[in-house]
């Protein structure tokens, strides 16, 4: 990739590590998870889990969910049974006998709920609900050989190839357990240690204990020892069935019976009537993986001419490719230099302390005279002069987005009953690369606010159509198009963003969410009096303070953001599973 001016942010998303590169000698019990991990979040999001963290949850869902556990539980000492029957060593026999008790124990455990909380399982007996039903039949249906994909399972008669069946059955079982370890340690983080009155905190101990989580790694250890000798087709195979156990295990969580107010997903509080949701974002980094400057610099070096080729007629003159790298380079330094001393002095110019939007506004005019110098060199020099249109938009195809972005506005575009714009501010110079990057997913209908190319007749002239260069123009363009909507629905505002260009944005929004925070951000941030505070962790705080029949005012406190470690989170948060 070419060099050019640094991306606005760099560092990774906040909380979480970079998934998806797997070391090749990991097993595929972590590999799985690794990969599948963020799937987790919508089960954490879902109103069941956050108002079992808030202490809330009303203890006829905890009853329900209990009695719907329990067949849950039964359908996992089943096929343990059946595994266990498919294993060929004795150890591994072992192993699995141990993992069936240990499911006896959490029934067991389940009987202390029954007389703590009154509940009476023989009434629930029937009522098995789908979302229940279909994780029970896809387990079972996986320890008798019935794989979806798979042929023959069924009819395997060696000792050795019904490990295979051994092998799945563990893939399909692997991840409910871990799924329920993360929970646990997730709840455990945010519970009062001094605090022993939260309703739940037998469960929540449980699922967070040494045991359980000792437990979790058992049956990891077995399913990478299974899968030892399976072929790469049949990792693959394990692979897809930890996923679609994954997604069973989230429909399970999102099916259970609430009737109490909840403040996620946050689209069901909205009345399409009376309330329009108002989506912002940002583009470079917090929708994308590489900053669009140096896909812009990179289109104009390959496609600029080599040192020994001459213009034809009617070109546009511009420079060699060696000599657009060159230069590339020395914007790029400059930028960085630059940009570093320019925070600097927007910390210098005020002490700190208390949370002050005025301040921190003033403060940024800074860098908003900065970002449109630095803008202005960048059409001096040329360098992107005789870029051609259609380079711009096939570039824009090809641009990789975060995980989760691209399905985040498809759902939220497309989700009935929900009254919802999205709009994209962005310091890109080329709003074209945007739209196209948008397009290739099916995603028209965002309205993008950036900076233009300037074209003859395709060709780039090297100017550029400057709309949003600073933090302070994006604040304008956020403020302009609350005040456009010119009804009398109430707009709720929600802002994404990921450096100091969004702070402004950030701040002013009904409900600020960082994804990927840079560390200036952070830094700047925490300054002049900024909090950021995780996302899950402020959500289970509002649901603390939800009380059924008053309305709930999302309005964050001043100064107060959130932070988010992907778009599963937003997702899960603002649309549900």
């Amino acid at each position: 990739m070419a060099t050019a001016p640094p991306p606005r942010s760099t560092t990774p998303s906040i909380g979480v590590p970079a998934v998806g590169a797997v070391a090749n000698d990991v097993g595929i019990s972590r590999r799985s998870w690794n990969k599948f991990k963020r799937d987790s979040i919508f089960s954490l999001f879902t109103p069941f889990v956050l108002s079992l963290a808030a202490g809330n949850l009303r203890l006829e869902a905890f009853r329900h969910y209990i009695s719907q556990d329990v067949h849950f539980l039964q359908a996992f000492a089943h096929a343990y049974e059946l595994s266990e029957e498919c294993a060929d060593d004795d150890d591994d026999k072992i192993a699995i006998s141990e993992l069936r008790k240990n499911i006896l124990k959490e029934l067991h455990m389940h009987d202390s709920y029954v007389q703590e909380w009154g509940i009476d399982l023989g009434k629930e007996e029937s009522s098995v609900n789908s979302a229940t039903q279909k994780y029970i039949d896809f387990l079972l249906a996986t320890a008798s050989g019935k794989v979806e994909g798979v042929k023959g399972l069924g009819k395997l008669a060696t000792p050795f190839e019904k490990t295979k069946i051994a092998a799945y059955t563990l893939g399909a079982m692997t991840p409910c357990m871990r799924l329920y370890a993360f929970l646990g340690k997730e709840l455990k983080a945010l519970a009062d240690p001094d605090l022993n009155t939260h309703p739940y905190k037998k469960w929540i101990d449980n699922y967070s204990s040494e045991g359980f989580q000792a437990c979790t790694l058992q049956i990891e250890e077995l399913l990478d020892k299974l899968s030892a000798s399976l072929t790469g087709e049949e990792l693959d195979v394990i692979e897809k069935l930890y996923k679609q156990a994954m997604k069973l295990e989230t429909e399970f969580f999102g099916a259970q019976t609430l009737s109490q107010k909840t403040v996620a997903p946050l689209w069901k509080e909205l009345n399409p009537e009376e309330s329009r949701l108002m989506l912002f974002s940002d583009f470079d980094l917090t929708c994308t993986v590489v900053d669009s400057s140096a896909i812009l610099a990179e289109i104009a070096i390959v496609t600029a001419p080599k040192s020994d080729q001459s213009p034809t007629d009617g070109q546009i003159t511009r420079m060699s490719s060696a000599d657009l790298r060159n230069t590339w380079g020395v914007l790029s330094r400059q930028y960085t230099e630059e940009y570093e001393q320019c925070i600097e002095n927007v910390l210098s110019t005020d002490k700190g302390g208390e949370f002050n939007f005025e301040a921190l506004q003033t403060a940024l005019e800074l860098l908003a005279d900065f970002e449109k110098k630095a803008n202005a060199r960048v059409i001096d020099s040329g360098v992107l002069k005789g870029v051609n249109l259609e380079d711009v938009r096939k570039a824009g195809e090809r641009i990789i987005l975060q995980d989760g972005c691209t399905s985040f506005f498809q759902n939220a575009v497309h989700k009935e009953n929900l009254d919802v714009t999205v709009h994209v501010l962005s310091y890109c110079w080329c709003g074209d690369l945007i739209r196209s990057a948008f397009s290739s997913g099916g995603l028209d209908a965002l309205n993008i606010h950036a900076n233009e190319f300037s074209y003859e007749e395709s060709i780039s002239t090297g100017e550029i159509i400057r709309k949003v260069e600073s933090p302070i123009d994006k604040l304008q363009a956020f403020d302009e198009i609350l005040v456009s909507c010119g009804d009398n629905k109430k707009n709720l505002s929600v802002y994404i963003g990921d450096s100091v260009g969004d702070l402004l944005c950030l701040l002013k929004a009904d409900i600020g969410i960082v994804v990927g925070s840079s560390s200036s951000l952070r830094r700047l941030g925490s300054h002049f009096g900024v909090s950021f505070v995780p996302l899950f962790e402020g959500l289970v705080k509002k649901q603390r303070e939800c009380v059924e029949g008053d309305s709930f005012n999302w309005k964050a406190k001043p100064g107060v953001l959130y932070t988010a470690s992907s778009w599963s989170e937003l997702h899960a948060f603002i649309l549900g599973c």
